[in-house]
């Protein structure tokens, strides 16, 4: 039975298998991308080096099969990737050439996400400050980790006197949403969200 525990340095390995292979719509992504290796880079381990206080994962024993990462200020964050962690990784993955295309591949998608950290602050979820990403192994989903994995995630935000968490999920992964729902997120409503749907929770 996993345990959940703070994040070490040592679990980065880990953590970006794990991203890597939830990060298509909830399953493996290495089909998908020419270079896949892009995708932790946005979505994982940033905040588990630039806010590791709020990065938590579920260890079965051996070594990291779930994490849930995030941070308490997206707008302090914001500055952050910008100034301190696009710089250290920029000569690996640099920005696309020109206007992204009406048919990007996923890895131009990938590297303008990277490169446009401002994306993450939107209007309507100002009341939200915190956000988080949440990925768990195939074979721990569905057991109760993921539910231990917020309820971490959530005390720390309330230790702090952060009054609120959102999240942005693909709108086709209808078992992603299912569990936010049980878990306690609503839908927030924002403009021009394309095929993304917001999340949030308040206390």
């Amino acid at each position: 039975m996993p345990s959940i525990r703070h994040y070490r340095p040592a679990d980065e390995a880990a953590l970006r298998d794990i991203c890597v292979r939830t990060a298509h719509v909830g399953g493996d992504a290495r089909p998908h991308y020419r270079d896949p290796g892009i995708l932790p880079e946005i979505f994982a381990v940033p905040y588990a080096r630039l806010d590791p206080s709020l990065a938590f994962v579920a260890d079965d024993g051996e070594r990291a099969v779930g994490y849930i990462l995030g941070t308490g200020d997206t707008t302090a964050f914001v500055r952050r990737f910008r100034d301190q962690w696009l710089p250290s990784i920029a000569d690996r993955y640099p920005a696309p050439t020109g206007v992204v295309g009406l048919d990007p591949t996923p890895d131009d998608v990938m590297r303008h996400l990277l490169h446009t950290p401002e994306r993450m602050l939107v209007p309507e979820l100002a009341a939200y400050p915190a956000h988080l990403h949440i990925d768990l192994l195939p074979g721990f989903q569905r057991a109760g980790h993921g539910r231990a994995l917020v309820a971490a995630f959530v005390d720390a935000l309330k230790a702090t006197g952060v009054p609120g968490v959102h999240l942005g999920m693909v709108t086709e992964n209808t078992a992603a949403r299912a569990f936010y729902d049980r878990v306690g997120f609503h839908e927030i409503d924002v403009a021009d969200a394309g095929p993304i749907t917001y999340l949030g929770m308040r206390w």
